[in-house]
């Protein structure tokens, strides 16, 4: 893979992350957003397939999704009990 494709798909992580964290209410920085967004292809790839097609766009929308599914669980776990 080369450098330009790392800096790309760093890049389109992050942006999922935040827009994942912006649907979500939560808040994180720049490497936070990394890893929400990273983890949420991976995620949304072992959820969904593919289904969403194989192109940049698809993937993206496959990375937001995962991250909200990602973000969704973790605030199940994270919020303070009454």
């Amino acid at each position: 893979m080369d450098p330009v494709t790392i800096v790309v798909l760093v890049l389109l992580g992050a942006l999922a992350g935040w827009l994942a964290g912006l649907v979500m209410k939560t808040s994180g920085g720049f490497l936070v957003n990394l890893i929400v967004g990273i983890l949420g292809s991976v995620i949304g790839g072992w959820l969904l397939g593919g289904r969403l097609g194989g192109g940049m766009l698809g993937q993206f929308a496959t990375a937001v999704i995962g991250a909200i599914i990602l973000l969704f669980v973790v605030g199940l776990f994270t919020k303070k009990r009454r």
